[in-house]
């Protein structure tokens, strides 16, 4: 085993890409080197998730297979899911350290002290303070950065673990934000994915917003491109759906989640609109930006959800102008309001009804790619094929390949989209610019 090697995992969200980011960028300055999870290391760290009981038991899983095939290693568990089982885990035994979701960035003490002192009482652990902004943001992309702005959550849906794991709403500050951007668009990255767990909700408490984010990073000198991770369809205003109509570096992606489109349910779930909200938002995207990217967020099968109510929500989806969609079986997770609700549903029919999600997904996209045709995207290029083709997403996040040189990589480029290859990529041909 080569010493001071690091094997990194990360599960779950975009925030935890760019915390995992922030950890590897800490542990490189300090001599470690990062090498790819599936080969041998000294110390294992995963990141983990706690959304769904399938993201828990990936954890665990990550866990144990380390354990049996690297049992000389070292692991660390951080994030969601230790936050929210630190006890258990603690007394379980089976990570030699245990973080939550804020002290994450403790795990490169932490694997310092256990290197040095092999033999001290495990599980290393400590107290996680949930009322800090920790800043993140990743490098190690050439093409996109994830700079995170914003963390934890004041809603406390009822079928929801994050505010628990992560505590209340918390944000950066602007001029922080600035600063990390310019170091990003100084490190020759095109596009920034603005990321937190509720980035609508960013305050100040100068009492500025998310519209004030926007406002001031579309101002950072060389940056090309900005994408809006997941928002809140009643934080989505029309003032952040005009600005990004009216600006070329904000891209009309967006990803907004619905969860019912029946009220009553979303009422159960305690979700802060109503359906009509979601739509207006979405017409008035379409009406502004005829080829933005809608993609929609619905969980199947949430505990009193009848077939009525189910057939509700599809109808509804059905007749809006969205993209996509990310659909999920209803996951019972224990602490939240939902764990105790009557009439939970047979995991069979959540599945049936997540599968139609999926169905009418696949239909909604190829719908939209199909529009899409003959028409010119600015595309950035990321990634190159085994077949020497590149790879890339059109500002409206439609993926494209085409057969372009590989210094194309991390360039964007005029592409007309040619030819529907499947439900997930599009021919692209470049346009002499």
């Amino acid at each position: 085993m080569s010493l001071n090697t690091i094997g990194i995992k990360t599960l779950g969200c975009k925030l935890n890409f760019s915390e995992s980011a922030t950890i590897e960028r800490i542990l490189t300055e300090k001599g470690y080197r990062i090498v790819p999870f599936e080969e041998e290391a000294e110390v294992y760290i995963i990141n983990s998730c706690a959304v769904t009981a399938e993201a828990e038991k990936k954890c665990r899983y990550y866990v144990r297979h380390i354990k049996k095939q690297h049992p000389a290693s070292k692991t660390a568990i951080i994030g969601c899911f230790s936050s929210l089982r630190l006890e258990e885990l603690i007394r379980e035994q089976e990570a030699d350290i245990i973080l939550g979701s804020n002290n994450k960035t403790e795990v490169v003490n932490k694997i310092e002290s256990l290197l040095k002192s092999p033999s001290q009482h495990l599980p290393l652990s400590q107290a996680d303070d949930k009322t800090a902004f920790v800043s993140a943001y990743s490098l190690h992309e050439r093409t996109r950065s994830f700079l995170k702005i914003q963390d934890g959550c004041d809603y406390f849906c009822a079928y929801c673990t994050v505010p628990y794991a992560r505590g209340h709403s918390r944000s950066n500050s602007i001029a922080t934000i600035i600063k990390e951007a310019k170091t990003i668009v100084a490190n020759g990255i095109k596009e920034i994915i603005l990321s937190g767990v509720n980035i609508g909700d960013f305050k100040t408490g100068e009492g500025e917003n998310f519209y004030n984010v926007l406002e001031a990073l579309i101002e950072v000198e060389g940056l090309q491109r900005l994408r809006i991770s997941s928002i809140e369809p009643n934080l989505l205003t029309k003032e952040i759906i005009e600005l990004t109509a009216s600006t070329k570096q904000i891209l009309p992606h967006f990803h907004i989640p619905l969860q019912s489109g029946c009220d009553d349910v979303l009422h159960r779930m305690k979700r802060r609109y109503k359906r009509d909200v979601f739509a207006e938002k979405v017409h008035y995207i379409k009406q502004l930006m005829p080829d933005a990217c809608i993609a929609v967020d619905v969980i199947a099968g949430f505990p009193g959800e009848s077939e009525a109510d189910f057939r509700d929500t599809y109808d509804f989806i059905h007749r809006l102008p969205i993209s996509y969609l990310h659909a999920f079986p209803y996951s019972r997770r224990p602490g939240t309001l939902a764990y105790d609700m009557p009439n939970q549903l047979s995991k069979v029919c959540k599945n049936e009804r997540n599968q139609q999600l999926l169905a009418l997904s696949h239909e909604k996209k190829h719908t939209f790619y199909t529009e899409n045709l003959h028409s010119i995207h600015k595309v950035l290029f990321e990634s190159e094929t085994s077949t020497r083709q590149l790879v890339g997403f059109t500002d409206n996040y439609i993926k494209v390949i085409a057969s372009l040189p590989n210094d194309n990589i991390n360039a964007i480029r005029n592409i007309q989209l040619s030819e529907l290859l499947d439900n997930d990529t599009v021919l692209g041909i470049a346009i002499n610019e």
